[in-house]
């Protein structure tokens, strides 16, 4: 019999791996349920303790948008929120001045403290923890909380 009359369609394609055995050089043998990187960032943070109830909020995604945009979608911006440069985070706080306002922004973390209220909030995107701006509006007993978000396509989606 020839060569190339024992093949058949099963023989196209490259060839299936054998199993290999794995190896156990990269496991620890400690008694931690969960590793560092499967813990939340903030969830130290999460005191079910604490009476204090949680403020009311709202996360708002915003967009730079400018006439180029909208007349000759010259950007390849879209409505959707993979484009959006910042969240807004706003904060309902009654009875509340701005100076007993404590406010701590980590990447993936907002950390909010008054006497009445308490707001331990993990964001939908990371953010720049640095590059974020807070404004208590008195008037409205509310605090507006904007953040510009870091996601790891931004630099695509932003041109």
């Amino acid at each position: 019999m020839a060569p190339c009359t024992r093949l058949n369609p099963g023989h196209i394609g490259p060839q299936p791996k054998k199993d290999k055995e794995v190896s156990n050089a990269n496991v620890t043998k400690t008694k931690d349920i969960w590793s560092e990187e499967e813990v939340a960032e903030g969830s130290h943070l999460d005191d079910h303790t604490d009476p204090r109830p949680q403020p009311e909020y709202d996360i708002i995604l915003k967009q730079s948008v400018g006439t180029e945009d909208i007349y000759l979608g010259l950007s390849r911006k879209d409505p959707s929120s993979m484009c959006c440069e910042a969240m807004l985070v706003k904060i309902r706080l009654p009875d509340t001045k701005a100076t007993d306002v404590v406010l701590d922004v980590k990447e993936k973390f907002l950390d909010l403290r008054t006497p009445k209220y308490k707001l331990g909030l993990h964001l939908p995107h990371p953010v720049h923890s640095q590059e974020g701006k807070a404004q208590f509006f008195s008037d409205r007993d509310e605090l507006e909380v904007t953040l510009l978000m870091n996601r790891p396509m931004d630099s695509i989606n932003m041109q």
